[in-house]
């Protein structure tokens, strides 16, 4: 044990332990990027980055019921803000991360052609359901629902619309069969699990409130310096060029 002691001796000061880890609660059209994040951060640090994916609203209650997450990424900024109001989250850890983007996404066996037509298709009798994510407390349903709304064709589809727990199940849900196109997130489009399963059309981001995506630390956290190291990462240039890869955009360039 007498040789072990200086092991250990490092490992506390750099502020490493067997064991600890972080909990992240993150929105669903992280899956992707995120996942690859937390593994670069472990292999730089040797912290442990542990996920749990939802819809930011459903995220967001279980923080304000208590749930022991040390960081909240969400897919808007009002979440955040609204955990900050209560004092459930740490205003100076604030930070806008991402900017998502809503993509019409079908089938790759499909005959739309939503590359050509875009967010017409929509109006095909061959989609029988369309899948969005629940805008009662999924960001990326509501951006759906403005789109469908912008382009003067939310009437004509709502009885069609098949209303997932988030951005991520309304893909499954195009990817099962379960509908034939869904309004998802450019994230899940771009996934490598998910190339060759679907054609996109990207639609404009003038047609639904930005997705501005932010990161808080939660003020009940009992990891917060492992949680603002963390938080630090995601502001390098290397989680920039990760999130672009997976079709986010950076806050500056909006």
């Amino acid at each position: 044990m007498k040789l072990l002691a200086p092991f250990f001796l490092v490992l506390a000061c750099s502020g490493v332990f067997f064991g600890q880890a972080i909990t992240v609660a993150a929105a669903a059209d992280l899956s992707v990027a995120l996942t690859e994040l937390a593994r670069d951060h472990e292999k730089q640090t040797g912290e442990t980055v542990k996920l749990s994916f939802g819809s930011s609203g459903n995220l967001a209650n279980q923080i304000q019921n208590g749930a022991p997450f040390d960081l909240f990424l969400s897919a808007d900024e009002d979440y955040p803000r609204q955990l900050v109001k209560a004092g459930l989250a740490e205003s100076s850890s604030f930070y806008r991360y991402a900017v998502g983007k809503v993509v019409v996404w079908v089938p790759a066996s499909s005959a739309l052609d939503v590359e050509h037509r875009g967010i017409n298709i929509l109006l095909d009798p061959a989609v029988k359901k369309l899948a969005i994510a629940n805008p009662q407390h999924a960001p990326y349903g509501r951006a759906a629902e403005a789109a469908l709304r912008h382009y003067g064709i939310y009437a004509e589809v709502a009885d069609r619309l098949v209303l997932a727990d988030n951005v991520s199940q309304a893909a499954q849900f195009v990817e099962s069969g379960s509908a034939q196109a869904g309004l998802v997130a450019l994230s899940h489009a771009m996934a490598p699990a998910m190339r060759g399963k679907g054609r996109y059309w990207e639609i404009s981001q003038d047609a639904y409130p930005p997705l501005h995506q932010a990161a808080v630390i939660l003020s009940h956290s009992a990891h917060k310096k492992q949680a603002e190291r963390f938080l630090q990462f995601l502001k390098t240039p290397e989680a920039a060029a990760i999130f672009e890869r997976y079709g986010f955009s950076t806050p500056e360039e909006h």
